[in-house]
């Protein structure tokens, strides 16, 4: 018998109660959140469960949420259980001031770079990485690109081509 999101979500509220929260099923994938002070617990949890069983990180990355004082970042874990071919999405929050969440790279040796991309990209402090430095963004960069800190590339420039970049112009 497979393992399904109804036997999903009651195996965690079992185990951590009221700290769970939001649960919902978009597009048929389990979605919940937790405190990030628990996010090490819960995906352990999830790891170590005999019935559970999500071994595998499939995805980690952030979203900005500007407007959300408070919860401005949010550092979301896709996980799979192979056996079950079962997959669930797992959310944390956090202040864009105190961007502090705790390293998964003990539990899942694939967190390193997805670690390590989240932070150049929306800078989340995964506190305990073994390498936590920018990866594709130069090192003097003092900004964090795919925060929506910025304003889009404004449309009245006059001082590039949109034909070199596909937009625009007779292509044939």
């Amino acid at each position: 018998m497979s393992l399904t999101n109804e036997q999903v979500q009651a195996r965690i509220i079992e185990k951590f109660g009221d700290q769970v929260s939001n649960f919902s099923e978009p597009y048929g994938m389990l979605s919940f959140e937790a405190p990030k002070e628990l996010n090490l617990k819960v995906l352990q949890f999830l790891y170590d469960d005999e019935i559970l069983k999500f071994r595998f990180l499939t995805d980690l990355q952030a979203v900005h949420y500007p407007d959300d004082k408070g919860r401005e970042l949010a550092v979301v874990y896709h996980l799979h259980n192979l056996v079950d071919n079962l997959r669930i999405r797992f959310k944390i929050f956090t202040s864009i001031d105190q961007p502090d969440v705790f390293t998964a790279t003990q539990l899942f040796a694939t967190a390193n770079w997805m670690e390590r991309e989240t932070y150049d990209f929306f800078g989340v402090n995964f506190v305990g990485h073994p390498n936590l430095k920018r990866v594709l963004n130069v090192d003097e960069m003092d900004y964090f690109p795919l925060r929506k800190e910025f304003p889009l590339e404004d449309q009245t420039r006059i001082d590039k081509d949109d034909e070199m970049f596909g937009r625009g112009g007779n292509i044939s």
